[in-house]
């Protein structure tokens, strides 16, 4: 959307604020969890017609899998926010080579997922049951998917997983959340009533979902890849990341993006991995 676009949308809301806070809170929620792509175009089709095609239910979502079969360990690939499966296009090749068996999913409401909204709760409950059937031995996520891959190794017992590939994962969700209040420009009466929405829906307060607290109690080891200058995630939530979690360690990137799509990574992806 368009900065002009964007700033409409949010005078109107706090307009609509004063005359009820949880109705505009309410909208703006639903903004915020509403992807605007990720859905396949033609050309990302051809991504996924080698893999076998499999879906899997959570509560009344049907969630899309692929499947390239290997002998060798397996990855479970977590794109991020309008994103679908072909985002791992650039390093598929390479894992292929490797003989991993290699597993993606499209996120709710992203690909051919059901779904008309997103949250990273959601998505780490989606990659659990994904988790359950394929027993991976690697999560690699980017972006939230980073981040919903953490918050699903915290919630749940997966003793298949021993690594975790995190790239350009937000370090908490306060940090998410408070970039979409400022970019829209919410008042503080929208603010505030989101952030009491949040506790509502998930029986926490927003600080509570903090990737980079849950990985100080993962008994996995992870390589965080971060862009030193990534203007979707700030580098600092890498250096938190690092901060929290002793069992990991940090790649910095330069020149690569929020996306991290470059081949200089990929080496020391597999490496991560075969060791």
């Amino acid at each position: 959307m368009s900065n002009f676009i964007i700033k409409s949308i949010g005078n109107t809301l706090n307009a609509a604020s004063y005359i009820s806070a949880r109705y505009a809170s309410n909208k703006a929620l639903k903004l915020f969890s509403t992807p605007r792509k990720g859905r396949y175009s033609l050309e990302q089709e051809s991504f996924i017609k080698d893999a076998k095609k499999n879906t899997i239910s959570y509560q009344d979502l049907s969630i899309a899998v692929y499947h390239w079969k290997g002998k060798g360990k397996t990855v479970l690939l977590a794109h991020g926010w309008e994103s679908n499966a072909s985002r791992w296009s650039y390093i598929l090749e390479k894992l292929k080579d490797e003989n991993y068996n290699i597993i993606a999913l499209d996120a709710p409401a992203h690909g051919f997922s059901d779904g008309k909204l997103f949250n990273a709760v959601l998505y780490s409950n989606c990659i659990n049951e994904v988790a359950k059937i394929y027993n991976p031995d690697v999560l690699i996520g980017h972006s939230v998917g980073g981040m919903a891959s953490i918050f699903c190794l915290f919630q749940n017992d997966l003793p298949s997983v021993k690594k975790l590939v995190s790239l350009g994962a937000p370090a908490h969700f306060v940090g998410v959340f408070g970039r979409y209040k400022d970019m829209m420009g919410y008042n503080n009466r929208i603010s505030k009533t989101m952030d009491k929405l949040v506790e509502e829906r998930f029986g926490m307060t927003t600080d509570y979902f903090s990737a980079a607290k849950f990985i100080e109690d993962l008994d996995v080891e992870t390589l965080i890849i971060h862009d030193k200058n990534d203007k979707i995630i700030p580098y600092e939530d890498a250096l938190l990341f690092q901060k929290h979690y002793k069992n990991g360690n940090l790649i910095t990137t330069k020149g690569q993006g929020h996306g991290l799509r470059g081949e200089s990574t990929i080496p020391q992806i597999i490496e991560f991995i075969k060791a």
